[in-house]
């Protein structure tokens, strides 16, 4: 194929050339590959298309210069909506379903729904909310949720105390306990509906990276602002992925095709404010093991700001490579700073405050 349209070995091939192979061999095609193939062509103004570019798409595979084709060119699209397909299976329904909620642009709709396979799985989420939550809190602490009023609910080694910062592990392992019932099933909820396709579009490392951003900046938030307190829950993680989440369908408003998209973010948005204002009301409220206070609500804040900063660039467009993203290198430098800010501040702010700190447990 090379030597009959590149006989030059040049490494590109003529727009003209191309488009024939596509009249050629086009019925051969996947009609959602057909079409970006075709948006490819009708993108490129200089005459010709990289051989690389043909072959990385052929692979289920996207690089710079493709992805800049598509950006830069009218992407007009050939056929149908991926939304007026007919006659698919349960499984092709969900897979549609999971695009038209997370991505803002058809032919990368139409791109995910061709390239999906389920392989690997969303292993990450469903991971930390069953085995983590579940097995633990169940087998290990035969309980399935310690409330606050509990004996052992400062005796164990998982929540960050003030008292033992320098057990490191503290600062994600809180993630595992929860304080009350209530607490638990809304994270998990919002974990499941939101982390599992989230995950399914943007594979396990990058949703894991904002996750467990989000754990760590939740934790440290506690260390630098509320530095009495201990502090619980996944909330810090489950806050950013849905704070990340729902700032990229604001910002794509008119691109995102979910139903009720409206309704569904006044919904999201109720239940976090909920579970703030829950979290607050706890914070203030006489401690049932005083002088140590009830667990912090800092960390939903530092989640939060994870969220709206390396989450959205995450999240932006899924096939965008981090590397490629200039924002990207600036929020990361920034949380970087905050997490080596922290550190310091966790060894040498703690004794220069002279802090009434509460007895360990």
């Amino acid at each position: 194929l090379l030597s009959q349209f590149d006989p030059d070995n040049t490494g590109y091939i003529s727009t003209e050339k191309f488009r024939s192979l596509l009249q050629r061999h086009g019925s051969e095609l996947d009609p959602h590959k057909l079409e970006v193939l075709l948006a490819l062509a009708d993108s490129n103004s200089e005459g010709r298309i990289c051989y690389q570019d043909f072959v990385n798409l052929m692979s289920n595979k996207r690089s710079n210069s493709f992805r800049q084709a598509i950006l830069q060119g009218n992407r007009r699209l050939c056929s149908k909506a991926l939304l007026e397909e007919t006659g698919l299976s349960l499984s092709q329904r969900l897979i549609r379903h999971v695009a038209y909620e997370t991505l803002p642009r058809e032919i990368d709709r139409k791109w995910y729904y061709d390239s999906y396979t389920c392989c690997p799985p969303p292993w990450f989420m469903i991971t930390i909310t069953i085995v983590a939550f579940f097995l633990y809190n169940g087998v290990v602490l035969d309980r399935f949720v310690l409330q606050v009023t509990h004996p052992s609910y400062l005796k164990n080694a998982l929540l960050y105390h003030p008292q033992l910062r320098a057990q490191a592990w503290r600062y994600l392992t809180y993630i595992f306990m929860h304080a009350g019932i209530e607490h638990l099933g809304l994270n998990v909820v919002l974990q499941l509906l939101v982390g599992v396709p989230l995950e399914m579009v943007h594979g396990a490392a990058r949703i894991s990276f904002v996750y467990v951003a989000g754990v760590v900046a939740g934790s440290l938030a506690v260390s630098v602002a509320d530095m009495t307190a201990p502090v619980v829950g996944s909330s810090g993680g489950v806050y950013a992925l849905v704070s990340a989440h729902l700032a990229n369908i604001v910002m794509n408003w008119s691109g995102m095709k979910c139903q009720f998209k409206l309704l569904r973010m006044a919904v999201a948005l109720i239940c976090m404010s909920f579970e703030f204002g829950r979290a607050v009301w706890l914070r203030f409220h006489p401690s049932a093991y005083p002088p140590c206070p009830h667990p912090s609500f800092m960390a939903h804040l530092g989640g939060v700001m994870v969220g709206i900063t390396l989450g959205v660039i995450i999240l932006r467009n899924y096939e965008q490579r981090l590397q490629d993203q200039t924002l990207w290198w600036i929020f990361l430098s920034i949380y970087v700073i905050f997490v080596l800010f922290a550190i310091f501040w966790n060894i040498f702010a703690y004794s220069l405050l002279d802090l009434k700190l509460p007895p360990p447990p």
